[in-house]
């Protein structure tokens, strides 16, 4: 359970993000902005419009579905007592690598303006087959950005090949942040309680979005699963039993596809209405009052249409931690399309967007109802700075620090120096 109370604040080497500036990225820079200054910019897509009508915005209220507490129980029942984040951070499976030990191509997929000043890679062997997610952190979680006496970050990746069985699956790396300097990780298998509790199944879609909000974990989801949004219950990890890839109750025991823990949703929210846009991306958004849950439409690859984006508020009744109020409080729509991740804060949204490729830079902009602006490549002209791979933004507000992954970097980079990075 989680234990409240401030901490002091470690110190981030500044040797470390000298490095990360200097060498690391600047293989990464110098690659780029060659390649980024032959494209062409997004127009700029103006101010944010409201969209207040209820034809608008009652489409997007939710309808939230519980998984049976009978059903939990039995799960927890025929699986042995659930652990806590704790636990899991206790029994780790590997270790990250500091970007300085990272190779040049795994550090191409960082950002080249604004810089990340901590990064860091995922061991190629322990990600094969598997792509990187959303991303969120105990700075979410918690105000004071720790659960119980760590500070942790959540790094989803979703199953890309395998057996059909194995593919589409997500997991969820339990990062121990503690140790900036050797984070050490453990997975976690998203899974869904079936047959009353009496067996899971996993999570069949990409992880697009995450949010970890109190002792909730909330997670979008892709066609595959009906573009539903799944909460999870961080204090009720189950120990799977049986090593293997396949997923629920097997001879023997149960099996988690290769984790040695497995996380069981406890609810669901789905748009209710027809047609009602899905959330891609998610953040949270401690500036508002009560929090509030911000998210961008998903689309399709190829569709150029306008984006939008709107926000949940969390409930603030008993016993309802980490749950969304069912009718969204605001509603906008960008003109920016091809939008991949989202976070607001006060007054101002920031919306990553792919401009090509996965590999080709993309572009991050900070809209607001008065205008946009793009981050810019230092004097260069282009736009094009941003990662192109990088479907997440967790903003952690005791450190100031927005959390991001792309590839096989996990990185941070101060708020601060996205602003300064806007052009003017």
């Amino acid at each position: 359970m989680k234990h409240r109370g401030r901490h002091r604040r470690r110190r981030r080497g500044r040797a470390l993000r000298a490095a990360l500036a200097g060498t690391a990225l600047g293989l990464t820079a110098a690659a780029t902005l060659i390649s980024a200054s032959q494209a062409t910019d997004a127009d700029d897509p103006g101010a944010l419009k409201p969209l207040t009508a209820s034809a608008q915005t009652a489409p997007l209220r939710l309808t939230e579905q519980d998984v049976p507490g009978d059903a939990l129980d039995r799960l927890a029942g025929e699986m042995g007592r659930p652990v806590g984040v704790g636990a899991v951070l206790d029994d780790p499976d590997g270790s990250l690598r500091d970007a300085r030990d990272c190779s040049d191509d795994e550090r191409r997929a960082l950002p080249v303006e604004p810089a990340a000043t901590r990064a860091y890679c995922w061991p190629g062997g322990d990600t094969e087959g598997w792509r990187a997610g959303a991303v969120t952190t105990s700075g979410d979680a918690d105000d004071d950005g720790r659960w119980g006496e760590h500070r942790v970050i959540l790094s989803g990746w979703s199953r890309t090949t395998g057996s059909a069985a194995e593919q589409g699956l997500a997991r969820v790396a339990f990062v121990d942040a503690d140790d900036s300097g050797r984070p050490r990780y453990t997975w976690v298998l998203l899974a869904v309680p079936v047959d009353d509790g009496r067996d899971y199944r996993g999570l069949g879609s990409a992880v697009s979005g995450m949010v970890w909000y109190q002792d909730k974990l909330l997670v979008t989801t892709g066609r595959g699963e009906g573009g539903a949004l799944y909460v999870y219950d961080v204090d009720r990890v189950q120990r799977a039993t049986v090593e293997g890839t396949s997923v629920g109750r097997v001879p023997g025991g149960w099996s988690a596809a290769g984790a040695r823990y497995v996380l069981p949703a406890v609810a669901s929210y789905r748009t209710s209405g027809a047609g009602a846009p899905q959330p891609g991306g998610i953040s949270l958004d401690r500036s508002t009052a009560p929090d509030s849950l911000v998210a961008h439409e998903a689309t399709p690859a190829g569709e150029d249409g306008p984006t939008r984006l709107w926000r949940y508020s969390f409930s603030t009744e008993p016993g309802r931690a980490g749950r969304l109020e069912a009718d969204p409080v605001a509603v906008y729509e960008t003109e920016l399309t091809h939008v991949r991740s989202v976070l607001s804060y006060r007054s101002g949204w920031y919306l990553g967007r792919m401009t090509g490729t996965p590999d080709e830079r993309g572009t991050l902009w900070r809209q607001d109802m008065d205008g946009a602006l793009p981050t810019r490549c230092g004097a260069d002209e282009t736009h094009r700075c941003w990662s192109g791979e990088a479907t997440s933004l967790s903003y952690w507000q005791e450190t100031g620090d927005v959390w991001s992954q792309s590839g096989r970097m996990l990185f941070a980079l101060p708020l601060a120096s996205v602003d300064r990075s806007l052009g003017r």
